[in-house]
């Protein structure tokens, strides 16, 4: 289990490395480490540590909380297509964090908003997907799929009637956006808190993705650890969305890809998606800042090209 871990680890911190150096300025390691140091000129420390190091954590972190929300929604649903983009949770987050945009409110209520939103569009679904006999995760994904294109109803009609000067900002944003992602550590605090907190529900994780009759027969509390488990993704994709904008397919595409190399053991997995989901949206916000440098592309767009023909890949492969 530490290796790869280790091996994840590794390769976080140097797409952090190549994050930092990278962008319209290149600067070559000895610079960066003058200026993390707190020497070399004013620029380069304004450049690296006011800007660039705080946009590379709070990438991470935001990659690192969508693929953990991904891999909680998968094992609770049982399916490897399940994600917060998939399933309606990062559009409530969307309209939810949009609303307060256009009141004026301050980023702690656009948070709060924004969790609420993922919280009521996961009530939603799993509230109308509730039939005879209780919801069944096949019901479960096409309800949040029809929730999630309801709530991109809801946000082209805010759009529509926005005022003017707000409009591109706002479509920036529902398009992933980083450049105002603001400070990193909320976002890496809450992310360690939930591995610490979600890492040692692993054997039960184990136990109810093989179905909740057989979890139960066990001995493990199905219906209080399935409501952790809403709480947790709604957490996590709200502030995900809050931080970044709506992103999509890392959720998707990272536990599928980590299942297929390291198999489906949640104590192992969980803890690498953190550190995958973190080095892919790095990877990804570092193209976006690069590619057309000094003009940047919403990390959205990247995520979306790297993800359908990797998913597509993996799909055939595992098949």
């Amino acid at each position: 289990m530490i290796r790869p871990l280790g091996a994840l680890a590794l390769a976080a911190l140097a797409a952090l490395a190549l994050s930092v150096a990278l962008g319209s300025v290149t600067l070559p390691p000895e610079e960066i480490l003058a200026a993390l140091g707190g020497r070399g000129e004013a620029l380069s420390r304004t450049l690296i540590l006011e800007l660039r190091l705080p946009r590379s954590l709070a990438a991470f972190a935001v990659g690192g909380l969508l693929a953990v929300a991904g891999a909680l929604m998968q094992v609770l649903l049982r399916n490897p297509l399940a994600d917060p983009y998939v399933l309606g949770l990062s559009g409530g987050a969307s309209v939810g964090a949009l609303l307060a945009m256009l009141a004026g409110f301050g980023s702690v209520l656009v948070s709060g908003s924004a969790f609420v939103g993922a919280l009521v569009s996961t009530l939603l679904v799993f509230g109308l997907a509730h039939g005879h006999g209780g919801w069944t995760p096949a019901r479960l994904l096409l309800t949040g799929v029809v929730v999630a294109a309801g709530w991109g109803a809801v946000i082209t009609l805010m759009l529509a009637v926005s005022p003017a000067q707000r409009l591109p900002g706002m479509l920036y944003w529902l398009m992933g956006d980083l450049s105002h992602a603001g400070t990193p550590w909320p976002l890496l605090a809450l992310l360690l808190l939930v591995c610490l907190l979600v890492v040692p529900l692993g054997r039960s994780l184990n136990v109810l993705a093989r179905g909740p009759l057989q979890a139960a027969a066990l001995g493990v509390a199905v219906r209080r650890l399935e409501w952790t488990l809403y709480l947790a993704a709604s957490l996590l994709t709200a502030a995900a969305v809050t931080g970044a904008g709506s992103i999509g397919f890392v959720g998707l595409v990272v536990p599928h890809m980590l299942r297929l190399v390291l198999g489906n053991d949640q104590r192992l997995i969980l803890p690498a998606c953190a550190l995958a989901g973190g080095t892919l949206l790095l990877l990804a916000d570092t193209l976006a800042r690069t590619l057309i440098a000094p003009e940047q592309l919403p990390v959205g767009v990247i995520t979306a090209l790297l993800g359908v023909p990797t998913f597509l890949f993996l799909l055939y492969r595992g098949q």
